[in-house]
């Protein structure tokens, strides 16, 4: 196993490493130990089928199963497909499937809106346009550390509110009204993450955040915004270009995420599942409910 940094202050390109060979006593405690200190890693030339794509997302923790979640029964887990084409073709510019991925392209954090966040995102590249379509990631880690004493004040014990309908709000109030988009009640998290195991700190925060408890609205917002636009500072971001088999992970608690466009006129085709985290991963620092 070979490591090179993405950038100087977060991320790892892994080479030597095929990830359908780990195991919980093989491979998988050394990834494990990179994804905790690194916050991202990059697998070139990989080959996962779906089954496999899930198996290797049972080592870092439970599958997000948000349909199971949301009817409260058993419902089949399904590795998720980010694509704009369908059996039926590319998806035309104004459907509202093609809006929400292109909601995927505002800063966020996956799942803060759920009852259970998601410790890590695993993507992996099928398809892949000419040009654009890249996937970008922030430290959240990295700009925390950096971050001005006045804004850290404010953020240090602050507890933060997300809505999933909130950040598709800002592209289109159809996409924002679809039952999957209102089914989850507003969620309050703690804004700093500690990693359990590094005991580094990180800022929690997403593009789903709407409110800051004891702020008014527009102040909270403010706050938000100001917080994400210095997390996404150059020296804070690793901006990916994809190619087939390409596998990248991250540390939902620890970065901001977001994609990039492309000419909807050629299919992207990514497969991603998410895991949850659980008290091992440090829940409990940021939970109130």
């Amino acid at each position: 196993m070979r490591t090179t940094p993405l950038t100087p202050r977060f991320g790892l390109l892994v080479d030597g490493v095929d990830l359908r060979d780990l195991r919980a006593d093989h491979l998988y405690p050394e990834i494990r130990a990179l994804f905790e200190t690194h916050s991202a890693l990059l697998f070139r030339d990989q080959s996962l089928t779906d089954d496999e794509h899930a198996r290797l997302g049972t080592l870092f923790g439970p599958l997000e199963n948000r349909e199971a979640m949301a009817s409260g029964r058993d419902v089949a887990f399904e590795v998720s497909e980010l694509s704009n084409q369908t059996g039926a073709g590319l998806l035309a510019e104004d459907d509202l499937r093609l809006l929400n991925l292109q909601a995927n392209m505002l800063w966020h954090t996956d799942s803060t809106f759920l009852p259970t966040p998601a410790l890590i995102n695993i993507l992996t590249a099928r398809v892949v346009p000419e040009t654009g379509g890249e996937t970008e990631l922030a430290s959240t880690r990295a700009a925390w550390a950096d971050m001005p004493d006045p804004m850290k004040a404010q953020l240090r014990d602050a507890v933060i509110w997300h809505r999933l309908s909130h950040s598709r709000s800002k592209l289109s109030a159809d996409l924002a009204a679809l039952p999957s988009m209102t089914r989850w009640p507003d969620r309050p998290w703690r804004a700093i993450w500690p990693n359990p195991v590094t005991g580094e700190e990180a800022l929690f925060i997403a593009s789903h955040a709407f409110a800051v408890e004891g702020m008014g609205h527009q102040e909270g917002q403010d706050l938000i915004d100001a917080a994400i636009a210095f997390c996404t500072r150059p020296d804070y971001v690793y901006s990916h270009q994809w190619r087939p088999g390409d596998v990248l992970i991250w540390d939902e608690r620890a970065t901001l995420h977001r994609g990039r466009p492309w000419d909807y006129a050629q299919p992207r085709i990514l497969t991603s599942l998410c895991c949850s985290v659980t008290t091992a991963d440090g829940l409990d620092a940021v939970r109130l409910i």
